[in-house]
């Protein structure tokens, strides 16, 4: 026998397509996936939309109209210029705090319940009806009449100042200090009104707690007035006393002792700075002079007075020009020159002269700080005279200083309270309130909610994300295989056919079973016994329609058959799937027929010894078949069933049998001989095994089939299973010469994989019957 060819796992080559690809390539690729997805849940999205949008429509039915008006206040602690004056009472600076404490304040329920007596909103159904909102507009809609319930009317004016704050927005204006009130309410004359009366209520409430707020402090400072004017009298009563008592004399409200002392101080420090200034030019020529020999130092040395001296700066042109002199002389007629020599004597001549100058004004310093010392002693000494004399009276002052600074503390705190009385006596004749209206509200002229454009953009906005939400998780659910790609990617083998979906019709269910129509033609033949009577159901596709695309998917398989070299060694095929159901007997009987069709010789085989759906369909009456010939019974030839219109062979197996141990049966010596000499007489033979997770006998099957399919029928079968079964079959797997994806809707298939759709819309490739 030809050895099997292996076939080798099909390599994924996408990733590397992705990678060579361009941004062109995979913006294509990627909008084309995303049109096949919308195509695929179009009608949850369109559902969903049409959902939301009739939720907004009766939303819009049964919603009661609301007009909003707003009305604006400025924070402001101004003052008019008539009334210029300072607060009794101490008012905190307006700040961000302020501002937003004042926000409270316009939400607080004293300002609603204002607003509710002034306007008599408890008569107003708006406000105090025992059902308000959606919940009556419901009931509105409905033609249902709510049953009103007794209430007090304590329990009306708080319902209804909880329903002017529960429609009332107060915001402030960026970070300024002016304070927005936007009152809704279902008549715009009301929302006006009432922002209005809330505008004018918070002004009321500031005036009257600024009347009240003066009134107290006015009382108190009648008391405190009355007091303080007792305590100033007592505490200058005192002052006057003492001095009479101490006979304490002063002038400007000093002694005159201290004016005196103060006098001499002062000119003591002027005495101290000259005495100064004399030390600091008589150090600063002694300097100079220290010089043993006059040199050109002495005469660059720099004294102020010498500065200011002619002679000296005389002597000092006359030197600078005689040093120019020598160097223009050295130059010219050399050093040694008897110019150069008389110009250098010159030049020490007048650096004796400078020094002898500069002597001079020494002594003039020194006079000058002996003198100004001298005064500064004199000075001193007065000093000390009248500090001693000063001393006998600042002992009697000290006294009196606390009782002059008791008695002038009580006169300013009495003038101070006195003058806050006044202002106070005034602010309660002209209040001034710390806020006013900049703008009123004005009645709204058309409706501020709910618009219908919002409404409806919002609800077609929800219903593509409720929509495209759930379609997203269907496509994140979908765990099956839709196209040939997925199992190419997912289970790394090759996808071999795409068998479309083919629907019985029932036509020729009902033939004679004598008479075996030839491709449409009258002619007849007579019935043999095991003869296979063909009909025009589905699962005679492919003689009846060998043009169609079902035909062409199962020559799909049968050309992967012949190009491995097979099919002259007589090659086993062997057909199963994951699980019951997924048409791998069909799949596997179309195969024989086509095969047949070619002039080949094929047999095929029902291995599925525990479910012989084929045997039922094609030989229901037999009494024997595989078993017999297996256990020796019979003789191949005497249980073989014949098509006559393609001589194609079947092996079946009686239906009727209880069969155990089948997996021993498959692998026994027998079963080996028996494939051995079939592939001896005919060129191909197929085997229907049963699915794998059914039973362990496709396992049992590795000696006898050259090639495996495995049928996965479209939309239905998960990957996951698939996957397992496949790894649970890992001795299949070297022989698997592909996947056979079967039952595919070509309807849909379009909105997966655009090709498939293309080629098999063709109607003219409709398969008949």
């Amino acid at each position: 026998m030809l050895e099997m060819q292996k076939f080798p796992p099909m390599i994924d080559h996408e990733p590397s397509r992705r990678e060579g690809a361009g941004l062109d390539d995979i913006t294509t690729e990627l909008a084309s996936t995303v049109l096949r997805i919308l195509r695929r849940q179009y009608p949850i999205l369109v559902f969903f939309v049409l959902f939301a949008v009739s939720c907004g429509v009766m939303y819009l039915r049964i919603a009661p109209p609301s007009y909003v008006a707003q009305s604006r206040i400025l924070i402001d602690r101004g003052r008019s210029p008539f009334v210029q004056q300072q607060s009794i009472l101490a008012e905190a600076p307006v700040d961000a705090i302020q501002v937003d404490s004042q926000v409270q304040i316009l939400r607080s329920d004293g300002i609603a319940l204002a607003v509710v007596k002034k306007l008599k909103l408890t008569e107003d159904p708006e406000f105090v009806a025992s059902e308000g909102g959606l919940p009556r507009s419901i009931a509105d809609f409905l033609s249902i009449s709510l049953p009103p319930q007794p209430r007090t009317e304590s329990q009306l004016t708080q319902q209804a100042a909880a329903a002017v704050l529960a429609n009332l927005d107060i915001k402030r204006v960026g970070i300024t200090y002016l304070i927005d009130i936007s009152f809704r309410s279902r008549r715009a004359e009301r929302a006006a009104e009432i922002a209005n009366a809330i505008a004018d209520a918070y002004i009321a409430d500031q005036l009257e707690s600024k009347r009240e707020a003066n009134r107290r402090a006015n009382e108190w400072l009648q008391d405190r007035l009355g007091e303080l004017r007792r305590q100033t009298l007592e505490a200058e009563q005192k002052v006057y006393m003492y001095k009479a008592d101490n006979n304490i004399v002063a002038a400007g409200g000093k002694l005159m002792s201290e004016q005196e002392i103060s006098e001499i101080n002062s000119q003591l420090v002027i005495a101290r700075t000259k005495t100064s200034e004399a030390l600091a030019r008589l150090n600063r020529i002694d300097a100079v002079l220290q010089l043993s020999v006059p040199s050109e130092a002495l005469v660059d040395a720099t004294v102020t007075d010498a500065l200011s001296s002619p002679i000296i700066m005389k002597l000092r042109q006359e030197y600078l020009d005689y040093v120019n002199k020598e160097s223009e002389y050295s130059e010219r007629y050399g050093r040694s020159h008897f110019a150069v020599v008389n110009i250098r004597s010159k030049l020490r001549d007048i650096r004796i002269s400078i020094s002898s100058e500069l002597r001079r004004l020494a002594e003039t310093f020194k006079s000058d700080y002996l003198i100004a010392k001298q005064r500064e002693d004199s000075i001193e000494q007065q000093l000390a005279a009248s500090v001693s004399q000063s001393q006998s009276a600042s002992v009697a002052q000290v006294p009196l200083r606390e009782l002059e600074s008791a008695a002038q503390g009580s006169r300013s705190l009495y003038n101070s309270f006195q003058q806050r009385f006044l202002e106070s006596t005034q602010q309660r004749s002209f209040p001034i309130p710390d806020a006013r209206v900049v703008s009123s509200a004005a009645v709204p002229a058309q409706k501020n909610s709910p618009k219908a454009l919002i409404v409806l953009g919002a609800s077609v906005i929800g219903g593509l994300m409720l929509g495209g939400g759930i379609g997203l998780l269907r496509e994140l659910t979908d765990r099956v295989f839709r196209t040939g790609q997925q199992i190419e990617s997912r289970l790394r083998r090759p996808c071999v056919a795409l068998v479309p979906l083919v629907m019985p019709e029932g036509r020729g269910r009902n033939k004679t079973p004598y008479q075996i129509p030839l491709n449409g033609h009258s002619n007849t033949l007579p019935v043999q016994p095991r003869t296979i009577i063909p009909n025009w159901g589905a699962i005679w596709t492919v003689v009846n329609s060998p043009q169609s695309h079902y035909a062409e998917a199962i020559r799909s398989m049968k050309l992967t058959v012949d190009l491995s070299g097979l099919r002259a060694a007589g090659g086993v095929v062997g057909l199963t799937s994951s699980q019951p159901g997924e048409g791998k007997s069909t799949i596997a009987l179309a195969f024989a027929q086509l095969v047949a069709q070619t002039g080949s010789r094929v047999i095929i085989v029902d291995c599925d010894l525990r479910n012989p759906s084929i045997s039922r369909i094609l030989a229901p009456t037999a009494s024997g078949g595989l078993i017999e010939v297996l256990r020796g019974r019979s003789t191949i030839g005497e249980v073989i069933w014949t098509e006559p219109l393609t001589n194609m062979a079947f092996l079946p197996t009686a239906a009727d049998m209880a069969v155990g141990h089948t997996s021993e049966i498959l692998a026994s010596v027998a079963t080996r001989k028996l494939i051995d000499q079939l592939r001896e007489k005919y060129d191909y033979v197929v085997i229907d095994l049963p699915p794998i997770t059914a039973s362990v006998d496709v396992r049992a099957t590795t000696h006898l089939v050259d090639f495996y399919f495995f049928v996965v029928e479209w939309g239905r079968t998960r990957i996951d299973v698939v996957q397992r079964s496949l790894d649970a079959a890992d001795r299949m797997g070297d022989k698997l010469a592909g996947i056979v994806l079967n039952k595919a809707d070509m309807d849909t298939i379009g909105h997966y994989d655009a090709y498939p759709a293309m080629y098999y819309g063709n109607k003219g490739y409709a398969p008949r019957y």
